[in-house]
């Protein structure tokens, strides 16, 4: 099947329809903080408002954890905790770069085991492997993704995901631009093999970015059911492909 490489359509594809977004900050913590590691308890994290509980796991799916445990501090009602927790892991799954990214799904059951906290067991399903996690790149901004490519092309890597730590105004528009001036002088003409780019989340703020540089056959058939009102498992979430047939 051949496709015609005309100019990249940025044309993104929410995750649930839901409003845009807020911007949020989220807190880098690393393994060791006492801030989110229960003391005493192993492979026991804390928490003790909603934003502890994204931050929880996030954590978690930075080590690409199935299962842990949560302590929750400071709720006693069991419908009040069932709401942060549902809110957190929407939040988590649909508004944050590596929950979109990487997570399949986020289940929470929860026991008030003692008088001081709630005791949530976590169990996260990953649409993406270890490994890949630990690969995700770094740019300071869409221009930083130029250098990024061009050395996984000389990797011959079939894919790169970058987190922009700088998204700024028009940087779909910057990535595109700086996508093109790379294939143009690497000699991609319109019969190669076209290249997907994901975004994630969805809507904006953009945290990461992903590049299927070698995408199969079933990929971008995948993408031309997705087009005529098809459904597909196979084909990357937010992904956009060039233009033209």
């Amino acid at each position: 099947m051949k496709i015609r490489l005309l100019a990249l359509v940025l044309a993104v594809l929410s995750l649930t329809g839901c409003a845009s977004l807020l911007e949020r900050e989220y807190t880098v913590a690393e393994p060791h903080s006492s801030k989110f590691w229960e003391s005493g308890a192993t492979a026991t994290l804390r928490a003790e408002n909603r934003q502890d509980i994204v931050n929880d796991l996030l954590l978690l799916i930075g080590q690409h954890t199935e299962k842990a445990t949560i302590r929750l501090y400071n709720y006693d009602d069991d419908l009040m905790v069932s709401d942060v927790l549902d809110r957190a892991i929407v939040e988590v799954r649909q508004d944050t770069a590596m929950g979109a990214y990487a997570v399949e799904f986020i289940t929470a059951t929860m026991t008030h085991t003692q008088r001081t906290y709630y005791e949530i067991q976590v169990q996260i399903s990953y649409r993406r492997t270890a490994e890949q996690i630990q690969a995700v790149a770094n740019a300071t901004s869409p221009e930083a993704v130029y250098s990024l490519l061009r050395t996984a092309i000389a990797e011959e890597k079939p894919e790169l995901v970058v987190r922009v730590g700088y998204w700024g105004l028009e940087g779909r528009e910057r990535v595109e631009a700086a996508v093109a001036q790379l294939r143009e002088e690497e000699g991609l003409t319109d019969e190669d093999t076209p290249w997907l780019i994901c975004y994630y989340p969805a809507d904006r703020p953009v945290g990461l970015l992903e590049f299927v540089l070698e995408p199969t056959e079933e990929q971008v058939e995948a993408w031309l059911a997705e087009e005529t009102g098809g459904l597909t498992e196979e084909m990357p979430e937010n992904a956009a492909l060039p233009e033209g047939q």
